[in-house]
C-alpha cells in the first residue's frame, strides 16, 4: 500500500505490530501517526476487528474497512504470516533483526509457547525494544495473580478503580463510555516504547518494556490513592461534581447539559457577577474552594437556579472565554464544531470499494516543525510482502 509521504518526527523507526483489538492497535497507531514504519503481522484470518464493523449500507463488504479497524490502524501496512509454521518463523525473524520494535498483546507465555518470546528475539536482535500490553503486565517485570487472567477493557476500568469512583451518587458504579481500559494502557505503551527506542539508540541496548491495563488505569486513578493514604477514606462515585474543588459539575440548561468549573477565587466571582448574585463571592459559605467545598449543595443549587431558565447558548453567550465551561457535546456537536475542523481532529480517509470516503478521529498530537498525521487508511488484510519490506528495511 502507497502512503502518504512521512516527515514526522518517528520517520525510520520500524516496528513490526503483532496487536489486536483495540489497546495494543491504540499503541501502535499513535506511533504510526508520528510517522513510525509500522507494519501489522496478522494470521490468515486477520485482526478480530476488522469484521467488526460498523459498515456503511452502501459498503462493499468484501473490500470495505469497518469503522472499528480504520480508525486504531490507520496508516499502517500489513502482512500474512502463520508463526506456527517453520516459514512464517523464519520470514518474521528476518524481519525482526532490522526492526526496531515489536509490539505485541497477546496473553502471557503466547509468544513463549511460539519460541519467539523476548530473550529470543533479543538473542536475534539486541537493539530490539520488545513491548507487550496485558491485563495484568509480565511476569519479567512483576508477577501478579492475575497474570494468567484475561482481560478487556471494562475488567481494567473495575479493577483499576475507575467504575468505583464513577457513576452517580448513590454509589452504582458506572464504566466510562470510550474504552479508557484500552486506550490509556495503550497510550503509556506507546510513550514507554518512544522512550526506549531512544535508549536503544544511544546505547545500542534494547530491552523489555511492558504496560499492565490495570496499572495504568490505577494510575489514571492516581487522587483516590493519596485520599486514602491522607485521609484513610475509600472514594466512591461523585456524580459529575469533584470531591476537591466546588463549583465543578456538569448540569443542565433548558435544552441540554454544560459543564462549569469555578473553583479559584477569581472565576467564582466572575461568575457570581454573571449571574446578578456579586454578594455570594465574599459570602462567608462560598468565600474560598474550601468554604465551597464544604457547602457543595448549596453552590450547586445556585447554579441550578440559575441555569434552569436559560439556553445552553445563552450561558455560553455570557460566560464563555471568562469561566471554564464547556457544552456537552454529541457527535453531531463535534462534527460542526470549527474548532474540531481547524484542529483537523476529524480526517477523511479512503475506504476500499467505495468512492466516498470514511470520517476518522485525527491525531491529537501537535507539533511545529515535524506534525503527526493520519498518513492513510487501514491496510487491507496481507496487502503488503514481506519481501518488499525487507528490502526497505534492511541498510
Amino acid at each position: 500500500m502507497t502512503l502518504a509521504a512521512r516527515s514526522g518526527p518517528l520517520h525510520g523507526i520500524k516496528v513490526l505490530d503483532l496487536t489486536s483489538m483495540l489497546a495494543g492497535p491504540f499503541t501502535t497507531m499513535l506511533l504510526a501517526d508520528l510517522d513510525a514504519d509500522v507494519v501489522k503481522v496478522e494470521p490468515a484470518v486477520g485482526d478480530r476487528t476488522r469484521g467488526m464493523g460498523p459498515f456503511r449500507e452502501s459498503d462493499d463488504r468484501s473490500q470495505a474497512l469497518g469503522g472499528y479497524f480504520q480508525s486504531v490502524n490507520r496508516g499502517k501496512r500489513s502482512i500474512v504470516l502463520d508463526l506456527k509454521t517453520e516459514a512464517g518463523v523464519s520470514a518474521f525473524l528476518d524481519l525482526v533483526r532490522v526492526a526496531d520494535a515489536v509490539i505485541e498483546n497477546f496473553s502471557a507465555g503466547v509468544m513463549d509457547r511460539l519460541g519467539l518470546g523476548y530473550e529470543v528475539l533479543h538473542q536475534v536482535n539486541p537493539r530490539l525494544v520488545y513491548a507487550a500490553l496485558r491485563g495484568f503486565g509480565d511476569a519479567r517485570t512483576g508477577r501478579s495473580p492475575y497474570e494468567a487472567w484475561p482481560a478487556f477493557d471494562v475488567v481494567a476500568q473495575a479493577m483499576g478503580g475507575f467504575a468505583g469512583i464513577t457513576g452517580p451518587l448513590d454509589g452504582t458504579p458506572h464504566k466510562a463510555g470510550p474504552g479508557i481500559g484500552d486506550i490509556f494502557p495503550g497510550t503509556l505503551l506507546a510513550l514507554g516504547v518512544v522512550t526506549a527506542v531512544r535508549h536503544a539508540e544511544r546505547t545500542g541496548e534494547g530491552q523489555f518494556v511492558d504496560v499492565a491495563m490495570y496499572d495504568a488505569v490505577l494510575a489514571l486513578c492516581e487522587r483516590i490513592v493519596y485520599q486514602h493514604s491522607y485521609l484513610g477514606v475509600t472514594p466512591g462515585p461523585m456524580g459529575n461534581g469533584h470531591p476537591l474543588l466546588a463549583p465543578f459539575d456538569i448540569m443542565q440548561t433548558t435544552d441540554g447539559w454544560i459543564a462549569v468549573a469555578a473553583p479559584s477565587n477569581h472565576h467564582w466571582r466572575t461568575l457570581t457577577e454573571a449571574m446578578g448574585r456579586p454578594e455570594l463571592a465574599d459570602d462567608p459559605r462560598f468565600a474560598d474552594n474550601t468554604s465551597r467545598v464544604a457547602n457543595a449543595d448549596e453552590v450547586r443549587k445556585v447554579l441550578e437556579e440559575w441555569l434552569s431558565v436559560r439556553t445552553t447558548a445563552d450561558v455560553i453567550a455570557v460566560l464563555g472565554g471568562r469561566v471554564p465551561i464547556g457544552p456537552v457535546n454529541n457527535a453531531a456537536d463535534i462534527f460542526a464544531d470549527e474548532h474540531v475542523r481547524r484542529r483537523e481532529m476529524l480526517v477523511e480517509v479512503e475506504q476500499p470499494g467505495s468512492d466516498e470516503p470514511v470520517t476518522i478521529a485525527g491525531s491529537p498530537i501537535k507539533f511545529s516543525s515535524t506534525p503527526a498525521r493520519v498518513h492513510g487508511r487501514g491496510p487491507k488484510l496481507g496487502e503488503d510482502a514481506v519481501e518488499s519490506i525487507l528490502s526497505e528495511w534492511t541498510p
